[in-house]
């Protein structure tokens, strides 16, 4: 791969509009920069996840694939037309969430974020994809978005749910579950 940016700042964002893969111009706040823009934040979510060094190899491997698929998926979103993400990416993530979740106990509670650093970092991350489907469904509605990076981004919510309870249990050995019976200050 040859040098890709010779230059970091161009000058052409001055206007308030962006270079799509295309080469097509489209304003910044366009749905379709909205999509791929929250799918980078999710993206660097998830390396703030990794950047614990309590994080276990398993997971540790697991996201960052996650990473290059988001990477792949937001070049996907910026280019339209263009096809990355496949079923198979979906399946691997299913595999994955199963693997995690095979472990863990039956939910009884709904869970708070927390537990740990690395886990309240993955419910964050968790959070951002869930916007980050959010905005590629609005995308969605207006522009050709293929069906498979809707559902890798639900499917990766749900894993990072997981792994987030995962981490939780690494790091603290338990989970901050909400307690719907506790005092209510007024």
């Amino acid at each position: 791969m040859g040098n890709r940016l010779s230059k970091i700042y161009t000058r052409t964002g001055d206007d308030g509009t962006t270079g799509l893969g295309d080469g097509s111009r489209t304003p910044k706040d366009s749905a379709r920069v909205e999509a791929y823009g929250t799918v980078d934040e999710a993206n660097s979510a998830i390396g703030a996840v990794l950047a614990f060094e309590s994080v276990p190899d398993e997971v540790r491997r697991c996201l960052t694939e996650v990473q290059h698929d988001l990477f792949e998926l937001g070049g996907e979103l910026c280019i339209p037309g263009h096809s990355a993400v496949t079923d198979a990416y979906v399946d691997r993530l299913e595999t994955e969430l199963d693997a995690f979740n095979t472990d863990l106990p039956r939910l009884k509670e709904f869970i708070l974020p927390g537990g740990g650093q690395a886990a309240a970092a993955c419910h964050l991350a968790r959070t951002i994809v869930r916007r980050a489907e959010r905005r590629s469904t609005s995308l969605a509605g207006i522009e050709e978005v293929r069906p498979q990076v809707i559902r890798y981004l639900n499917r990766l919510s749900d894993l990072l749910f997981v792994v987030a309870r995962v981490l939780a249990r690494a790091e603290s050995g338990s989970e901050v579950l909400w307690d719907r019976d506790r005092p209510q200050e007024r």
